[in-house]
């Protein structure tokens, strides 16, 4: 049995699916500020501890997103 994707993972590879169709700087930064609007501060902090740990399974362009989360 495998253990359960975490929400965030999951909500943000959804977001980056979206973004196939773009190049992947232009994705990133998309999906960067749909989640700033969007996500709880919280929800925010989750990803990024994924992102931190490395988490298996995150589509590349959320990983390339998450340093303009942390910016300002």
């Amino acid at each position: 049995m495998s253990a359960a994707v975490p929400s965030e993972q999951r909500m943000a590879n959804q977001i980056a699916a979206n973004f196939r169709h773009v190049p992947a700087d232009a994705a990133a930064k998309e999906i960067a500020g749909h989640i700033r609007r969007f996500w709880d501060p919280r929800m925010r902090a989750r990803l990024l501890d994924l992102v931190d740990s490395g988490a298996d399974g995150l589509d590349p362009v959320v990983v390339l997103a998450a340093e303009s989360i942390r910016q300002p």
